[in-house]
């Protein structure tokens, strides 16, 4: 309103030299001056009254660097809007409203580059009028919040471009070790004949079959390594995380060992769990601690380490793992730890197995 005062005051001004030095032809301009403040006030003080202004967001979730659609609507009162901005912080600069109009909605589609909890400041509605003397804050709507979720890629071929190599006729990861036996039991109709115990026949115990290892335990286990200081090493090793589970749910089934977990969490081909777990890798910030790879203890199924650092060995923990485990790492590391196994959202896995160079102390 500083501009609707500044204008009467000026045509006050106008009256009193008016009256002072006995120049009528001042009385004129004063007086017009006076009334075009005061009206330019009282309109825009009118017309902001009972202005709405509403914020649609079409998901409460969204991927990163996806399109999220907002439509912003702004509702007039008593009075159509004179003229005015409707200031939406999600636009860089703020849209104009169409002055005579008592609706204004416009769509905008917005994108978000990196995962993590995103609170959206309200959107606010500025009446001013024609002439811009007077303005004033009509409408405030409500904080909103939105949480990105991180990116998921295709995990590639080693040394294939970023447009071939997908790694998708063949498994992900060595099969694991499907023959583990985990005790005998009565024979079966249709078993083959490799799994049938001979020696226990022999000795004339009956006919018995090997019983292999519970499906949870052959499963792969993706484990994330939270520990760096680099937020791009952070963000690329969550999003190769949630890539490496996403698929190898879909080929069967996996297990993720996220940062502050004592148990991993079991993903199965129908995609169950996969909305839980990859909101909770949104979430993920560096931390101090090693994860509990201990959590891998008793697991015949191979272990897919994700650290969040470049690392040239094997970290300490890993020493004995099942075969078709792999370690990944941002970046290409200057000694890679092992073959290189396929390359995913700007990491790179490497085979562990014996030949690998353990961490020193």
């Amino acid at each position: 309103m500083r501009g609707a005062v500044s204008t009467a005051l000026l045509g006050a001004g106008f009256i009193v030299a008016a009256g002072l030095l006995d120049a009528e032809p001042f009385y004129v301009p004063g007086v017009a001056f006076v009334f075009l403040g005061l009206l330019c006030a009282a309109w825009v003080a009118l017309a902001a009254r009972g202005v709405r202004v509403q914020r649609t967001i079409a998901a409460r979730r969204v991927v990163e660097d996806q399109p999220l659609g907002v439509r912003i609507l702004a509702r007039a009162g008593g009075l159509p809007f004179p003229a005015g901005v409707v200031d939406e912080p999600l636009l860089d600069d703020p849209v104009p409203l169409p002055s005579g109009r008592q609706r204004f909605g416009f769509r905008i589609e917005a994108t978000f580059t990196r995962r993590g909890r995103r609170l959206l400041e309200p959107t606010r509605v500025v009446i001013r009028d024609p002439l811009g003397l007077a303005s004033r804050q009509a409408a405030v709507g409500e904080a909103e919040e939105v949480l990105v979720l991180p990116r998921t890629e295709a995990v590639r071929a080693p040394g294939a471009g970023p447009d071939g190599g997908r790694v998708g006729d063949r498994p992900l990861l060595a099969e694991a070790a499907e023959t583990e036996i985990d005790g005998l039991r009565s024979y079966r109709e249709g078993t083959p004949a490799s799994r049938i115990h001979w020696p226990a026949l022999a000795r004339r115990r009956g006919l018995l079959e090997r019983r292999l290892q519970a499906d949870a335990d052959s499963r792969p286990l993706v484990v994330l390594d939270a520990r760096t200081e680099r937020d791009e090493d952070l963000d690329a090793a969550v999003r190769a995380a949630a890539s490496l589970a996403l698929q190898l749910a879909g080929e069967g089934g996996c297990s993720v060992l996220l940062p502050g977990d004592r148990r991993p969490t079991d993903l199965d081909a129908g995609l169950g769990g996969w909305p839980e777990v990859h909101a909770r890798l949104a979430l993920v910030q560096a931390v101090a601690t090693p994860p509990g790879v201990s959590a891998a203890g008793g697991r015949v199924g191979p272990v897919v380490y994700v650290a969040a650092r470049p690392l040239a060995a094997a970290p300490r923990g890993l020493e004995r793992v099942p075969v078709g485990s792999v370690l990944v790492v941002p970046g290409r590391p200057a000694a890679a730890p092992g073959p290189e196994a396929f390359a995913v959202a700007g990491c790179r896995g490497y085979a562990l197995g014996p030949h690998v160079r353990k961490a020193a102390a």
